[in-house]
């Protein structure tokens, strides 16, 4: 689980307690009942790492919610959009091993995340990690109940495919820019898991060592 999930509900259980010591059960219902969700809402399951060269992974959990292919000052590039409800683990995790090269954070609105625009107009943290023989770029997007995105490792960072970086506290969206030659291993409508789930795979590096 992650911390902010007992910071919650240690707060919340405590309330409970009191408003039981100065009322009775009955009111104290509801920060029991809120406590819970915390502790579920923050939980943080074990995820089986996909090996292999070459693979992409997702970096949350959700519904992909748009494939497509765009322009980008480096190129032609896919994104690829996946929708994180209240009920997905929000935990984020690293789509490819390598370096981070760049993390810039950038304010924002709090659009419905399952709004197209979202993707750039709300507040987001937007990651670049190179290697596996590619790069790779990731967004934390915040959606109309998200008011706090998280993100640990710092630039320069060397981390793991599938590593946690991070969350992005309730409801959300999360973004992958992916090379224009990778593979999709997923199209929209599918759901997928963060650190285990294969967006994509490079066919050279695949190829090359299969």
């Amino acid at each position: 689980m992650v911390r902010d999930g007992y910071f919650y509900g240690a707060g919340l259980l405590l309330a409970a307690a009191l408003v039981i010591w100065f009322a009775g059960w009955p009111l104290a219902l509801v920060p029991v009942l809120l406590a819970a969700f915390f502790l579920w809402f923050f939980r943080d399951p074990h995820r089986e790492i996909p090996s292999g060269p070459g693979l992409i992974v997702s970096p949350g959990d959700g519904l992909v919610t748009e494939t497509v292919r765009i322009e980008t000052a480096e190129g032609p590039r896919q994104r690829i959009s996946i929708f994180l409800s209240v009920f997905d683990v929000h935990v984020n995790r690293s789509p490819i091993g390598g370096t981070i090269l760049k993390v810039r954070y950038r304010k924002g609105l709090y659009l419905n995340a399952m709004n197209p625009a979202s993707a750039d107009r709300n507040e987001q943290n937007i990651v670049t990690v190179r290697g596996e023989g590619c790069e790779v770029t990731f967004k934390q997007i915040a959606g109309l109940l998200a008011r706090r995105i998280v993100f640990h490792p710092a630039e320069g960072s060397v981390i793991g495919r599938g590593e946690r970086v991070g969350l992005i506290k309730f409801g959300s969206r999360v973004d992958v820019v992916v090379p224009a030659e990778a593979e999709l291993r997923v199209r929209k409508g599918v759901r997928v898991k963060g650190g285990a789930s294969i967006l994509a795979a490079m066919p050279a590096i695949e190829g090359a060592k299969s």
